[in-house]
């Protein structure tokens, strides 16, 4: 049986979260699952993880929620340092 998971994530800097998950999406080689990643507006990615079985999904799940978890720390920190420029 295929397992799947599909969060809506709404974040304020979803453009600069969805390109830096890229490069990490388009390099992702696993047998057991597979993830896709895209923009579902102008707030909002759209994650999608599917695997051969449960233990699959949560290690896929727990490594590309982590991801943009940082990605999104990484822009508050920036933007609260006032540099909006980055």
């Amino acid at each position: 049986m295929e397992h799947e998971a599909v969060f809506h994530i709404r974040c304020d800097h979803a453009d600069n979260i969805f390109r830096s998950v890229g490069p990490e999406m388009a390099g992702e080689v696993n047998s057991r699952s597979r993830a896709e990643c895209a923009r579902g507006g102008q707030d909002t990615i759209v994650l999608k993880v599917g695997a051969r079985d449960s233990a699959a999904l949560r290690a896929s799940l727990n490594m590309w929620l982590r991801l943009i978890n940082v990605a999104q720390e990484m822009q508050d920190l920036i933007h609260s340092n006032g540099d909006d420029k980055k």
